[in-house]
């Protein structure tokens, strides 16, 4: 029997495009139709926002523990956020979570690692990229993380907050993020952390200036994998 999944949800786009990849990555390896149980609860991204614009990471922390309770109540034997942001409330999280949890930024170093990847350009909120999440993480494997310059993290996190998030994708913003991995790219970074999880919605692979580690698909695949064991 494999392991039943708890998503916590922030938005809506991070969490749909979870909960669709672990479904359609189960088919090859568990057959038609088939996949693992998955519990997928979600309290109100305003909600998070309110406590995450203050910097109240033990705030943050509460909100996951009440998805996390409520998954385990359904079942589930292990929780994954698709939220990159939100894993900054970890420290404060972990210690009272009724089930254990992937962490994003794990799951994305230990694949950076495995490809032999040295120096990353994380790009999420403003939240994320001035967080130690990624450095922390990255360090552990002898990686490097290097974050964008002020002005871009900016303009990154004003696309996230009023474009991806509510499912909108221009184009203009699609070339921006290209520019920005352009950037990082000329400062020795050899891939590019999509280290939000809307941000594997708008930028493409194939015409992107690095590499890119897709946190939003890696984190899926890994509780899919620890599901079946």
């Amino acid at each position: 029997m494999a392991e039943h999944i708890g998503i916590v949800a922030c938005s809506a786009e991070g969490a749909a495009l979870c909960y669709r990849t672990i479904c359609l990555e189960a088919l090859p390896l568990m057959g038609e139709h088939n996949h693992p149980q998955i519990t997928l609860n979600s309290i109100p991204m305003a909600e998070h926002m309110r406590h995450i614009t203050r910097g109240d990471w033990e705030g943050v922390a509460e909100l996951l523990l009440d998805s996390a309770r409520r998954a385990a109540a359904a079942g589930a034997d292990f929780a994954i956020c698709p939220d990159n942001t939100c894993h900054q409330a970890f420290p404060y999280l972990l210690p009272k979570s009724p089930i254990p949890w992937l962490h994003i930024a794990e799951v994305v170093t230990d694949e950076a690692a495995r490809l032999g990847f040295q120096r990353l350009g994380d790009m999420g909120t403003k939240y994320l990229m001035e967080s130690p999440v990624y450095g922390e993480a990255a360090a552990k494997r002898d990686v490097a993380c290097e974050i964008p310059a002020e002005a871009a993290r900016g303009r990154i996190n004003d696309i996230i907050f009023k474009q991806l998030v509510n499912g909108i994708f221009p184009e203009e913003s699609r070339l921006y993020f290209n520019e920005v991995m352009d950037d990082l790219k000329g400062r020795g970074c050899d891939a590019a952390v999509l280290g939000c999880t809307e941000i594997p919605l708008i930028v493409r692979p194939e015409d992107a200036p690095l590499p890119t580690l897709d946190s939003t698909r890696l984190l899926a695949k890994a509780a899919l994998l620890r599901a079946i064991g």
